[in-house]
């Protein structure tokens, strides 16, 4: 695929909406460590086919792979630094509305791992920039000032028993925050590892189709 041009600091990939109603959402696809702006366009496709997706590659380069916000060690986030790249993050999905003509339309994040937390950073520090997300394999990134008004905002969270990335508290300690600011969370834990599987995905598609395809259906 051919390359978009950067729109502050980030280079993306946006793919128009098809045949939606003015409230089916905008997904904004946060990749992994690793990744790219490439990687979760199918995943964005099999949750809510039709759906406009904006993804942005990370701005961080570790080892050569692509990331969100950096790190101090496996599991040790740099707090500063992911506070200033979630602002920015923020800032992009603004411009990008402007940019893609989107303005008003309720934008809902879907991430994986490293993307996941940044998505969990912008629901605890800029939550009036989303209207719901769906986060495999999150746990708190950091522990914000306030409790942030989150109240009916629909969250999806994917946890894993065994997973070697993500400790069980720090998950729980996530999902005690959002329930804390008034979110509608459903929490899916399953006996897994850090890597997505089949029942991952089902579930939140299940989940994506009960709070808005059955909404684009019945249009």
């Amino acid at each position: 695929m051919p390359e978009q041009p950067a729109l502050v600091g980030y280079t993306y990939w946006f793919v128009p909406a098809r045949g939606v109603t003015p409230r089916q959402p905008v997904l904004l696809l946060l990749h992994g460590t690793g990744g790219d702006e490439h990687d979760l366009l199918p995943l964005g496709e099999a949750l809510l086919p039709g759906a406009a997706q904006l993804s942005p590659r990370g701005t961080v380069v570790e080892d050569g792979a692509y990331r969100f916000f950096r790190r101090l060690a496996p599991g040790v986030f740099d707090v500063e630094d992911l506070m200033l790249r979630t602002h920015a993050l923020a800032d992009f999905v603004d411009a990008a509305a402007d940019a893609h003509e989107f303005v008003g339309r309720p934008v809902v994040a879907v991430g994986y791992s490293n993307g996941a937390n940044i998505a969990a950073s912008l629901l605890l520090l800029r939550p009036s920039v989303l209207a719901g997300a769906v986060l495999f394999r999150a746990m708190l990134p950091l522990e914000p000032k306030r409790v942030p008004d989150l109240r009916g905002m629909p969250v999806f969270l994917a946890a894993a028993r065994f997973d070697e990335m993500m400790p069980i508290e720090a998950v729980e300690r996530l999902a005690a925050l959002l329930r804390a600011g008034g979110a509608a969370l459903t929490v899916h834990w399953q006996p897994a590892s850090h890597a997505l599987t089949a029942q991952d995905m089902h579930e939140a598609a299940t989940w994506v189709g009960r709070q808005w395809r059955e909404e684009r259906d019945q249009a």
